[in-house]
């Protein structure tokens, strides 16, 4: 079943002779990936028809406690859902396609026009299958050359070289212009399972005049060119040759061009490879089904089979290089893994970059693995991992060959959009014809100018925590900060209901602040100004005011505790009336 829905719908070639003479101005709006490394998503929007590229996740913060991802805030599509004309995607990494389930029923309505590569195809719906409850969901496969007419948008889409096989740039016919979204890009002249990029196609678009560049911006601070995926495998065939133990490759699931080369140096040097990880085993059968990751059938074999073939046989594929608890490197140096053991002569290969933020996380993760006799290469001692990102050169020379009038930098932080830009200047653009954007700002083109409009759209972070979406904010994230900083007090007071009166002595529970059994003092004289805290203020006659009480509970004491402790736990009192 899953194999048919995988191959089917694939669109027909379009041409037209769309004009781009027409009146008014487009509006770009950005929900995400404008000051940030993810959440990708940018809206075209003319004459209230409404265009979506990619629909991404990001990653949570250090400081975002418990969260899982961060998706777009959709709200400005909310009752404007018959004005959405198609959705295009670039490519299948989860930062241009993983928030797609979390919005996709607030957005979808019948014959909603959805368009990918087969491989990002098969990735959406093959992850779509984890979300029950969802729209029908049909999505029509494009290729290098297809065109499809959106309403009064055209797309034409071309190969981009990345780290992902079937990445496709956009060519968009609009009524005031033409204008081109790079995707994630890098100009490799010798990838792997890609060809090379077809300079021809991009000065051919050049020569039809493109009003507008948006083009990647994640390498912009990075001198230089992109290393080859050759370069890599060259690496990667280093360690195969010296190692006489098992090898555990770690590196992203979406990673399908890293997955490859592993597998055919497994094969080279015949060793069976295992392939561990949710994520990793839906991408490679994908990846299989659709021709973009090839192995003998005999090459591939199952965890629990390890234990029949000699250590030198064996290759372990799994995620987990970002030190990530859940992820499958970490199960196996934490000892947590049902077959697989770390031991001496061991080689772990961590092929990918480390994210912004998860500096200590894999330092740990490394050390944990060296602890064990292991022996640990990582891209800072040998290129054995390249970006999937232009980095300065190709991003002017990206400029150079489109010559646009506007350009727009994309998709990275606001310092690599302003290091674009700059690029940008070097190679001639007009510094008032550059413009650097944020999340949720109107953008609006003609032939003439580009502008930011005075309104702005809601473009904060949306949560997913679990199954909630939107759920968790600000307040529930200091909440969750204090409680992993300074812990948790609560006091159970009992209340006479006739005289207002404490009953007893209340009880205490800490967790996280102090040890009760060593803190008896302080515990005692909590307990007193608990009591003489209520008393004074309940035991008075009248009405009693029990949320007035209990801030006062709550104010007091924290500031009794901060004078004795430098600490502020979170204080929950507790009032019960018999």
């Amino acid at each position: 079943m899953y194999t048919k829905k995988i191959q089917q719908h694939s669109a027909r070639t379009q041409f037209s002779t769309h004009s781009t003479t027409g009146t008014g101005n487009l509006k770009l709006i950005p929900l995400g990936g404008l000051g940030e490394v993810g959440r990708n998503m940018m809206l075209l929007e003319y004459n209230e028809a409404i265009l979506i590229i990619d629909v991404g996740f990001r990653m949570p913060e250090e400081d975002m406690l418990g969260i899982d991802f961060i998706v777009p805030n959709i709200s400005y599509l909310k009752g404007k859902q018959k004005n959405i004309v198609g959705i295009v995607f670039t490519h299948g990494h989860y930062d241009h396609i993983g928030a797609f389930p979390y919005v996709f029923k607030d957005i979808w309505t019948p014959g909603l026009q959805i368009f990918a590569s087969p491989l990002t195809r098969g990735i959406i719906l093959k992850r779509q299958e984890d979300f029950s409850g969802q729209p029908p969901l049909k999505i029509t496969q494009v290729k290098d050359g297809s065109r499809v007419k959106l309403g009064p948008f055209q797309v034409e889409f071309f190969r981009q070289n990345h780290n992902i096989p079937d990445n496709l740039g956009l060519f968009i016919e609009t009524p005031v212009g033409n204008i081109i979204n790079t995707s994630d890009f890098k100009f490799d002249p010798t990838p792997v399972n890609d060809l090379p990029t077809n300079f021809q196609k991009l000065e051919g678009f050049a020569r039809r005049k493109v009003m507008l560049l948006m083009s990647d911006s994640t390498g912009a601070e990075q001198e230089n060119h992109s290393l080859s995926e050759k370069t890599i495998e060259k690496n990667l065939e280093e360690i195969f040759q010296h190692s006489s133990g098992r090898i555990i490759a770690a590196t992203f699931a979406s990673l399908i061009n890293r997955i490859q080369q592993i597998i055919s140096l497994s094969e080279k040097y015949k060793r069976k490879v295992i392939i561990e990880g949710y994520s990793m085993k839906n991408n490679v059968e994908i990846g299989n089904l659709l021709g973009f990751i090839k192995f003998k059938k005999e090459t591939i074999i199952k965890a629990k089979e390890i234990d029949n073939y000699p250590d030198s046989r064996i290759t372990i594929m799994c995620t987990g290089a970002q030190g990530e608890g859940s992820a499958v490197l970490m199960r196996i140096t934490q000892k947590e893994h049902p077959f697989i053991r770390l031991k001496k002569g061991d080689s772990v290969i961590l092929s990918s970059s480390v994210i912004p933020g998860n500096e200590r996380t894999v330092q740990i993760l490394k050390d944990d693995i060296l602890r064990q006799g292991t022996k640990v290469f990582h891209y800072k001692m040998m290129d054995i991992h390249a970006g999937g990102h232009a980095q300065q050169e190709e991003l002017k020379q990206m400029i150079r060959i489109i010559k646009p009038t506007f350009f727009i930098p994309i998709h990275g932080q606001y310092s690599m959009l302003a290091a674009h830009a700059e690029l940008a200047k070097e190679v001639g653009v007009p510094e008032k014809n550059i413009l650097i954007a944020e999340n949720g700002q109107i953008i609006s083109l003609n032939q003439k100018r580009i502008a930011v409009e005075r309104l702005v759209v809601p473009s904060n972070y949306v949560m997913v925590d679990g199954l909630g979406i939107g759920d968790v904010g600000d307040v529930v994230l200091r909440d969750r900060q204090m409680l992993a900083e300074d812990g948790m007090f609560v006091i159970v007071v009992v209340v006479d209901r006739q005289t207002g009166k404490v009953k007893g002595s209340p009880d205490i529970i800490s967790r996280g602040f102090i040890y009760l059994r060593e803190s008896k003092g302080l515990l005692n004289e909590t307990r007193k100004k608990v009591i003489e805290i209520v008393n004074k203020t309940a035991g008075s006659g009248g009405a009693v005011n029990w949320i007035y009480i209990k801030d006062e509970m709550r104010n007091k004491i924290g500031q009794f505790f901060f004078t004795k402790t430098h600490r502020r736990p979170m204080i929950l009192p507790v009032v019960i009336e018999v």
